[in-house]
């Protein structure tokens, strides 16, 4: 297989993505495959390769504050047409920046399955440029970080995490492509107690004052805030005033090495030395001259100096982390410590422990490491190449976006052999955003079963839109419209609703507020309200709540709707008309004890004046009705009836009787 290693660091940069990339170029070499790195270099020109010919070097500027080594521009076209002679099958990417820009670039243009590696947590570096130590701008620097962490790597077939504390995070940002967790391998032999020289080990200890009978711990690796080495020094400081003679040696440099040097000198903590940054061929050597290893970082995404200790045979002192979950096994390959006093106490612990104690923690701290081994990584780093060669050729390509309202469509086609597939695919425009889907962007299979799988809750979403656009709805309806109307289960039921609610589409207060304000317009009375609000599911408490916001008028109200009901009821008794009125107030709402107040203080003066005027109308009517049927004395007295029945009174309906003529 031919393989491109993309990385802004590879030795003689010493970190920990540079050995790592070192590390798989020099196992891939070892089984037969073509690999090549494109990496970074200080200065300016033009790519330049190796002796070798298999490390091109970008020329960049050196950032000591943050990397300590060349950063580059993204876009080098000499570089991408020496590329292209490569004949690549995968490119793999160890960084986001620079290089890592380029490779994406390279990847894209050359149309080669990409493969990224998640090595750093960005989110453990926003300091650098928080320089107000604002609380808010951190925030927002995170969420910008998780973004841009997204995006990258969905930009790749596949992506590797070095322990599950990473592939955790990637989740948490929403990475679509597959993730792979690849702990990054050692030539853990390179570390070996066996290769211990006793002649070197004595001339580090002797350039620091420290005894062969004498207890050392070891830090390893780059000095900056991000990995907490002021809790580490204040442990050994608090161990030094409780009568620990157990000393720590830091080794490496970085932008917080003068500070705390000063800090240290400061305080005169005596028993922290400072070794300063040494060449990658000694650091075992280094390692294997001391006792323990200490960090208090809490920054790792694997813990390459962890693993580098531990197969130097060296015990853990650490704070707990995920990706030392599977290394540091508390009292057997080291101890966990909370904060610099603790650690203070297992210092005094460790100073103190037998020699067969000691010796038993080694053998055991060796077990615990082989896994970890390079060739297991160049394994699983292999079959990661050869899924994303297998998954890019059947990813599909955005071709167009369209955007209507809140629904996407996606049109897509075949990554390698053009279009001709003809997908459309509908998504909700959060989805959208929240995939970070593109024009141009690869899609995998797994991302776009997915999308299909969302459709029928876009379909019903598109739907309860159109029914709002029409008339506002509470919740209730629109949950109970889904559940009747589409296939989607409760659970994208609820979140369908839940969304409606969050954008303000729907929202049961305006609604209840707005229909209160509309029916008391219509001078609907307070019961009427409250039924007709519950029948929409709006809470009873929400809606006695509002109307208690709202003057009281409710006999107000009833009057005015009784004086405009009695115009509808003319050429009627009064007592029918009080009956009427009564039975409209009660049916618009009114309780019938403010009907009953209304018709008691309503003026019927007009309808006193028109009563025997009604009668006569009412008897004549009733009189024609039932001539055909009856005569005489049978008449008037079914004619009485009915004029009773209507309200009037018996003696107006006697007067009246008595002015019409009845044949006997």
């Amino acid at each position: 297989m031919r393989i491109g290693l993309f990385s802004d660091t590879f030795p003689p940069d010493l970190n920990g993505v540079a050995n790592s990339t070192y590390i798989l170029f020099r196992e891939l070499k070892k089984h037969g495959h073509d690999v090549y790195v494109v990496a970074t270099r200080p200065g300016t020109g033009w790519a330049k390769w190796n002796e070798d010919h298999d490390v091109l070097r970008l020329a960049g500027v050196t950032v000591k504050r943050l990397y300590g080594y060349a950063v580059t521009t993204p876009f080098h076209i000499n570089a991408l047409n020496e590329i292209r002679a490569l004949d690549l099958d995968v490119i793999h990417v160890q960084t986001e920046f620079g290089v890592g820009i380029f490779a994406r670039f390279c990847a894209k243009q050359l149309n080669i399955p990409l493969v990224s590696t998640y090595h750093t947590s960005y989110e453990d570096y926003t300091h650098y440029i928080n320089l107000l130590n604002s609380d808010r701008f951190d925030a927002q620097v995170k969420k910008a970080v998780g973004w841009f962490s997204k995006f990258m790597s969905d930009s790749s077939a596949a992506v590797i995490a070095p322990s599950e504390k990473t592939k955790k995070l990637l989740e948490c940002y929403h990475v679509t492509s597959e993730i792979h967790v690849v702990p990054t391998g050692l030539q853990l032999e390179q570390f070996s107690p066996e290769k211990q020289l006793p002649e070197r080990t004595a001339e580090i200890r002797n350039a620091f004052g420290v005894r062969p009978d004498e207890r050392l711990a070891i830090y390893l690796g780059r000095i900056a805030e991000e990995k907490a080495l002021d809790i580490v020094i204040d442990g050994f400081a608090a161990a030094k005033k409780k009568g620990c003679s157990l000393r720590l040696l830091i080794v490496g440099g970085g932008p917080d090495l003068d500070r705390l040097k000063a800090y240290a000198e400061k305080e005169q903590i005596t028993n922290v030395l400072f070794a300063g940054p040494k060449p990658a061929p000694e650091v075992a050597d280094y390692y294997r001259s001391a006792d323990f290893f200490v960090s208090a970082s809490l920054s790792e995404t694997q813990g390459m100096t962890f693993v580098e200790a531990m197969a130097a045979g060296l015990p853990l002192l650490a704070r707990k982390d995920v990706v030392l979950e599977e290394l540091l096994i508390d009292g057997k390959t080291g101890y966990y410590f909370k904060d610099a006093e603790d650690l203070s106490r297992i210092l005094l612990k460790v100073e103190q422990l037998p020699e067969t104690k000691l010796s038993e923690m080694k053998e055991q701290v060796l077990k615990q490491v082989q896994p970890l081994s390079s060739e297991v990584f160049y394994e699983r780093a292999l079959h990661v190449y050869e899924r994303a060669i297998d998954l890019y050729e059947h990813m599909l390509v955005v071709e167009d976006v369209q955007v209507k309202e809140d629904i996407v469509q996606i049109y897509l086609g075949n990554m390698k052999h053009g279009a001709g597939e003809d997908i459309r695919l509908m998504m909700s425009l959060d989805d959208y955003y929240n995939e970070g889907i593109r024009k141009g962007m690869r899609l995998s299979a797994s991302t776009v079963e997915r999308i299909r799988r969302k459709q029928d809750a876009v379909r019903a979403w598109r739907s309860c839109m159109r029914r709002i656009a029409v008339k506002d709805r509470t919740r209730k309806e629109i949950y109970d419209w889904l559940t009747r109307n589409t296939s989607c289960d409760i659970e994208t039921v609820n979140e369908i609703v839940e969304r409606l609610e969050l954008k303000g589409y729907i929202d049961d207060e305006r609604y209840c507020a707005e229909n209160i304000s509309r029916m008391k317009l219509a001078l609907f009375g307070k019961e009427r309200m409250i039924r007709e609000l519950r029948k929409k599911g709006i809470p009873l408490e929400m809606i006695n709540s509002m109307l208690e916001e709202q003057p009281d008028t409710e006999y107000e109200d009833a009057m005015a709707f009784a004086r405009r009901s009695a115009r509808t009821l003319p050429d009627t008794s009064q007592r029918m008309k009080q009956n009427k009125l009564k039975a409209r107030l009660i049916a618009k709402g009114y309780s019938s004890e403010v009907a009953d107040a209304v018709i008691a203080e309503f003026d019927f003066r007009e309808d006193n004046k028109e009563e025997l005027d009604n009668l006569r109308k009412c008897a004549a009517k009733a009189k024609k009705r039932y001539e055909k049927k009856y005569e005489g004395t049978k008449l008037r007295n079914t004619v009485y009836r009915y004029c009773s029945a209507q309200g009037y009174n018996a003696e107006d309906i006697y007067v009246i009787l008595d002015e019409m003529e009845w044949n006997v």
